[in-house]
Order: C-alpha cells, then structure tokens, then sequence
C-alpha cells in the first residue's frame, strides 16, 4: 500500500490569525507532502512496501542503514499527528480525562504549560514536543529531527512542530511566541482525550 498525504482537519485559514493560510500552505502542500512522497520512493520495490507507516517506522528506526526512509516516514507521521492536535478556537485549560491527568502528573495546568513550552523552547535546532503515555503517566519529551515517541515505547498524545518551517514566516525566530500561541490558542484537548 502506498502511504497517502491526509486530508487536512480543517480549512488552510482555520487557524488565523495565529498560523497563517501561507504558512500552513508551505508546511502541509510542500513539506508534508514531500516526506510522503519520499517514503513511497524509498519503499517502492522493497519488504516494506505493504507495511503500515508504524510498521515502517518501527523497521526503519532499528536499521541504521535505513535512516532516510525513517526521516521520511516518521516525518510523515509526525505531521499528521501534528494536525490533529490544532484547532483554531483551540488551547487554554482542558477538561474532561486529560485534565485530571494533568493536574495529577504536574500538579497544575499552569506547570504543564511551563514545561512543555519549555521543552519546545530548549530543543536545539530542528524537532518536536510531546505530552506523552509512559505507562500510566503522563510526561513532556522533545525529540531531534524526525524522531518520534512512537518508537521509543511512548504514546505520544500532543505535539507541536519546532521545525522553523512551523512558525518562521509567522513568528521569524520568536519560537517562545509560538509556543506560547499553540497552548493558549491552538491544542485541540479533544483530540487530546481521544488518545487516552
């Protein structure tokens, strides 16, 4: 099966003013797009070429040989993981289950906050932050490049790009700006619980 570029959740200007339609254009049409067509590339004609995009990845981060198929792929599930976690009316305080679990993991939504925008901050270069399963508790984790929690045992239930390709035409290199937008405007807690 060849992996597939997902359909967008929203409209290209769903999170105006705070992502722009240009932004989120280049983001989904070019890069996105380009890790899905470089995974087709790379796993045409080969074992992997039926497998899922986990299956994939899983394969892929085990073999050293194969990190480029493992850039891509996780790159694409990244990036479609990314997308659910937005909204436009989105961010602030959560409710439901992941509430409690956040108050009960970091003792308030106030320190969530901190430390997640804090591991988005802090990590050098290009990568990702996540909220995180690990077990039965929940845990910020930041990743470089394409990794991703996936294959490290995790379930990742939030993230937010830091690549600069996110924010840069938006934001330039103001990332703390961003950060601080994508939780107070953009996380779609729905889509969070839904991972519980």
């Amino acid at each position: 099966m060849s992996i597939v570029l997902p359909d967008l959740p929203f409209s290209k200007d769903a999170l105006e003013p705070h992502i722009s339609a240009k932004t989120l254009s280049f983001h989904y049409e070019k890069h996105h797009n380009a890790y899905v067509t470089n995974t087709n590339k790379l796993i045409a004609g080969t074992a992997l070429e039926n497998s899922s995009l986990e299956e994939i990845m899983q394969k892929a981060s085990d073999d050293s040989s194969l990190a480029g198929l493992f850039n891509n792929a996780a790159q694409v599930w990244n990036h479609s993981f990314y997308w659910n976690c937005l909204e436009g009316n989105g961010g602030g305080k959560p409710g439901g289950e992941i509430a409690k679990r956040i108050n009960a993991d970091f003792g308030s939504y106030e320190k969530f906050v901190e430390a997640f925008k804090t591991a988005g901050a802090t990590q050098f270069g290009s990568g990702w932050a996540w909220l995180v399963l690990n077990g039965d508790k929940l845990e910020i984790a930041k990743t470089a490049n394409a990794d991703a929690p996936l294959v490290h045992g995790l379930k990742p239930l939030l993230t937010v790009d830091v690549w600069e390709h996110a924010y840069y035409l938006d934001y330039q290199n103001r990332r703390p700006d961003y950060l601080g937008i994508f939780t107070d405007k953009l996380i779609n807690w729905d889509f969070v619980n839904s991972q519980l």
